[in-house]
């Protein structure tokens, strides 16, 4: 199925057109608690949406997992949901996540539609297909490629975000200009992010979501270049992990931003990425996202979450690196030495 990305100019007058161009037989909206107190309201008097029937779940990552899975399976059984049903995700990357495997697996598959209210949802989550749960303490390790019908950008949703959470969505925004190209990459990092013109994001954010999106054309289930989009998400997910079992959560795009440090030092030690380049990118991150507190006896822990990894192929990690900026080396492994060479340049630089 084709996904179609619609940047909304006006998210009643776009949706309500959308739904009215469908054949379909029930609709379904998925929210969770936070996103239906702060956001459903802006597409509730949309006369399609009145008479959905609404399903809402616990909100926070902790909560994407089986549980919260089979509340979904369960809600679209007793409302009868079938294959000509349609579901509505609102929310962040874990509702849209959570959402689309819950539909791509009902009934063998019915249609969604995503409208991510975070940013990281919007750059990240919303598009590309992938869906998921975590599961056994492992971030989105049960999962599937099933793309939504459409996805709805509208900015009016972000601007209520807390400063965290819209720099979690910027990683990603961040990641996707440098595996495009120095002015893409030069822009984001000239950004004012303490001082946001939003129409100016919008424009950005669109941008990224165009570049995510042209990768995932040529490559739906990464089995070649869309492993690109896994650039700091290695190190990115381990921190995240970690994160967890150390009971303090940090959020998803700090620990991306956090792994591309790392990532990117292996590509200059391995590949001879431009060192200026990874300054100026370690620079702006520090800069903005801090760093998460890490002691050299926790690399042994860091490493072994890095071996569980979805994306290793074999008994190697496996990375996404640069030769340069929009130069991208899929499939490149690194030594336990190099890992935590990486490691020690993230905590003293």
């Amino acid at each position: 199925m084709k996904q179609q990305i619609i940047r909304a100019n006006n998210i009643n007058k776009d949706l309500s057109a959308f739904l009215k161009s469908l054949n379909y037989n029930g609709l379904f909206v998925l929210c969770d608690e936070i996103t239906y107190t702060n956001c459903f309201h802006k597409i509730q008097t949309i006369p399609e949406i009145k008479t959905a029937k609404k399903c809402i779940i616990l909100a926070g990552d902790e909560n994407k997992k089986i549980e919260s899975l089979s509340k979904v399976w369960q809600f679209l059984s007793e409302n009868r949901a079938n294959r000509k049903s349609v579901m509505i995700n609102l929310g962040g990357g874990m509702l849209t996540d959570l959402g689309g495997f819950a539909a791509s697996t009902f009934k063998r598959g019915i249609r969604f539609i995503n409208i991510p209210t975070t940013l990281l949802g919007a750059v990240d989550a919303a598009v590309g297909g992938k869906t998921g749960i975590n599961f056994n303490g492992l971030k989105n390790e049960i999962g599937t490629f099933a793309p939504a019908m459409a996805v709805f950008i509208y900015s009016e949703f972000f601007e209520t975000l807390d400063t965290s959470n819209l720099l979690s969505g910027y990683a990603e925004m961040i990641k996707h200009s440098l595996l495009n190209s120095s002015p893409n990459l030069n822009a984001v990092l000239s950004f004012d992010l303490e001082n946001i013109d939003y129409k100016q994001l919008n424009r950005l954010l669109f941008e990224s979501v165009l570049i995510k999106e042209q990768i995932v054309k040529e490559d739906p289930t990464e089995q070649g270049i869309r492993k690109a989009l896994n650039l700091g998400h290695t190190f990115g997910h381990a921190f995240e992990s970690f994160s967890y079992e150390l009971n303090k959560p940090i959020l998803h795009g700090y620990a991306v931003a956090w792994g591309m440090i790392c990532e990117l030092y292996l590509s200059f030690i391995k590949l001879n990425f431009d060192k200026n380049d990874l300054i100026k990118v370690t620079r702006f991150i520090k800069g903005n996202y801090g760093k998460f507190p890490l002691e050299c006896e926790q690399y042994s822990r860091l490493y072994e979450l890095m071996q569980h990894d979805k994306k290793n192929e074999s008994e190697e990690i496996n990375f996404t690196l640069l030769k340069s900026v929009g130069d991208i080396v899929i499939n490149q492994t690194a030594s336990k030495q190099e890992i935590e060479e990486a490691l020690d340049f993230y905590r003293e630089y």
